[in-house]
């Protein structure tokens, strides 16, 4: 019998709602995660990519429940957690950690870096003071900053050393899962090598799993083991990153991957795709595939019928009515 995955989710929908008038009325909705299937195994990473405003970050916050989704289940290790809130809640709170985009913002800048780290432990109430206070120290080396740095301040820490300090905290807890919502995208490229080595040293070591949450193909092929590509509130294509870069599958991603800067040498016969138009706006989204107003493959079928998503070749899924017509697909580096 194979273990159930860390976490699974199935059909995940978050919309927020648009008030409008004296009486706050709602006019309408923000569709910003629009049914999203994935699961994540033990010590894996699912890269989480797309462009800006596509729903990643909704996504890693509303399956931590730091917002309530609209739709959808969320298991982990086959729990459902969906509904659960307040105590109920408690316990996968440990399991599940966020590490933020920004470094400057995520911390309270009338804590100390030690107090930071070590208030998850107080919440849950883990620990005497004195273990607390030896845990912190513990974290603050094991992350790369000086254990006399925990009566330091956030403003007296570079950019980088702060983001080591939203690691420690979010590790403070022993937790399974790690969702980082662009941890890296904030920081110099130099600083970005170092964190990510970091946390694939931390994945080694603790056995994390992660929901990596990025807009950065490059980053995203280096810690990975798979991706999932999101368009508009919706995943377009998932598979293990060697497939998804060698042959994708998707019109999007193969935009997505033609826009990657490569060198000269080998960008001589590669195919550049140009997406005409802008992304569509998630309040009023396009009916049946969201893609089809800007894909240079788009038929009739496309506007009207919405893509599954599907196994197209072993472990490669894609929701693409191309797949369903038989058309060899003309994605790919040539």
């Amino acid at each position: 019998m194979t273990a159930a995955p860390l976490l699974e989710v199935e059909g995940l929908k978050k919309h927020f709602p648009i008030y409008k008038g004296v009486f706050s009325k709602v006019s309408g909705y923000v569709h910003a995660v629009d049914g999203v299937s994935f699961r994540i195994g033990r010590g894996e990473t699912l890269g989480l990519v797309g462009e800006s405003g596509c729903g990643k970050s909704t996504v890693g916050r509303t399956l931590l429940k730091l917002l309530e989704p609209t739709d959808g289940t969320i298991r982990v290790t086959g729990e459902d957690i969906t509904r659960l809130a307040g105590e109920s809640l408690l316990p996968y709170r440990r399991r599940m950690q966020m590490i933020y985009q920004d470094p400057y913002a995520s911390l309270n800048p009338r804590m100390t870096a030690g107090e930071i780290v070590g208030e998850p432990l107080i919440v849950h109430q883990i620990g005497t003071q004195e273990e607390c206070r030896k845990r912190v120290a513990a974290l603050f080396e094991r992350v790369g900053l000086r254990p006399e740095a925990v009566n330091a301040y956030p403003h007296e820490f570079s950019g980088g050393q702060r983001q080591r300090i939203g690691i420690a905290r979010a590790l403070a807890l022993n937790p399974e899962l790690i969702v980082g919502d662009e941890p890296v995208s904030a920081l110099d490229v130099s600083i970005q090598a170092q964190i990510i080595n970091l946390l694939m040293d931390l994945q080694d070591e603790y056995k994390l799993s992660y929901l990596f949450v990025a807009h950065d193909l490059a980053v995203v092929e280096h810690i990975s083991h798979r991706v999932a590509v999101m368009y508009l509130g919706r995943i377009v294509e998932m598979t293990d990153k060697r497939s998804l870069f060698e042959m994708p599958l998707h019109p999007y991603t193969e935009a997505l991957l033609s826009a990657v800067p490569i060198p000269k040498r080998s960008a001589r016969n590669r195919k550049r795709v140009i997406l005409k138009g802008d992304v569509p706006s998630p309040i009023n989204p396009p009916s049946g595939c969201h893609f089809h107003t800007r894909c240079p493959y788009a038929m009739p079928r496309c506007r009207q019928e919405v893509p599954t998503l599907r196994e197209v070749t072993p472990a490669h899924w894609a929701s693409c009515h191309l797949h369903d017509q038989g058309v060899k697909f003309p994605l790919g580096p040539s």
